[in-house]
């Protein structure tokens, strides 16, 4: 009997210690070691020279010019992505909750570049966006617009990689609220009916509401991704030109031989600015979310 009880107390711990173990070895383990490398600079090639700075790193960040323009760039780019990516989906999740005979293949066709590597699209959008024989220079001179530099000018250049990921991510999203729409039962929208109620009145009222759990998990885990954004910049512009492109993890990619432990310091910057606009996002509008 006593054995028995003791497999009851066990056992739902032994049942969770699979994903515990992966948790521990994936997650809170390498943060906790890239506490410890941000402490210390740090020699890749020879660990017995390396040594401990305490905060010595932080404080070199925070004190150069070049780390306050990549949280901008890096802030600029989610925000765009963010907007734009959540925009866009919605717009093409109405339009597709639409019974039409096409709707299956507009289905299947805006998900594939979220299913293509971004490699092969960061190629194929740099061949479009070049300036003197690219299709979107010669679009823009057909309709009477003057030619753009595209990816060549720090003006344009975060612009033109905010284009590419929001063209990668809008279809993978739009699937997700267009599935979110489809539950929406019915009779709510029978009821409105009956009360004469505009169409935009039941979006805002009834619709909004009803998809904001998916809208807000979304918005979520886009801006964890856009703030990890590295594969579209390293291929598309290298963070140039003039650091215009550069992001936090493009930035911390530069340093990953030459410094350790500032490379560490900067993830350690990323992962508490992540971990403090989940907080806000959850903070803000958390208890705006209904659950049906």
């Amino acid at each position: 009997m006593d054995n028995k009880r003791v497999w009851e107390a066990i056992r739902p711990y032994l049942l969770i210690l699979p994903a515990m173990a992966g948790i521990i070895l994936f997650v809170i383990y390498p943060v906790i070691y890239l506490v410890y490398l941000s402490l210390y600079k740090y020699n890749l090639l020879n660990k017995d020279k390396s040594q401990f700075v305490g905060l010595s790193n932080y404080k070199q960040i925070l004190s150069r010019e070049d780390f306050y323009i990549t949280v901008s760039n890096t802030f600029i780019y989610t925000i765009g992505v963010v907007g734009f990516t959540m925009l866009i989906s919605l717009i093409i999740a109405v339009w597709l909750n639409k019974k039409g005979s096409l709707n299956s293949i507009v289905q299947a066709g805006i998900f594939t570049p979220h299913i293509i590597s971004i490699v092969s699209i960061a190629l194929v959008w740099m061949w479009m966006m070049e300036p003197s024989h690219g299709l979107l220079n010669f679009i823009l001179k057909a309709v009477g617009f003057p030619p753009s530099q595209w990816l060549q000018s720090s003006g344009t250049a975060m612009m033109s990689v905010m284009i590419v990921s929001i063209w990668h991510n809008v279809g993978y999203f739009a699937l997700i609220i267009l599935a979110a729409l489809q539950s929406i039962p019915p009779s709510i929208y029978e009821a409105a009916a009956l009360d004469n109620a505009s169409k935009f009145k039941v979006f805002y009222k009834i619709t909004l509401p009803l998809i904001s759990p998916q809208l807000f998990f979304i918005l979520i885990i886009m801006t964890i991704g856009s703030f990890k954004v590295f594969d579209t910049v390293r291929i598309m512009t290298g963070g140039g030109p003039n650091n215009a492109t550069t992001t936090l993890v493009y930035y911390i990619y530069k340093f990953r031989t030459t410094n350790i432990g500032y490379a560490s310091a900067a993830g350690v910057i990323l992962m508490i600015l992540i971990a403090i606009l989940t907080v806000v996002y959850f903070r803000l509008l958390s208890k705006k979310i209904h659950y049906q």
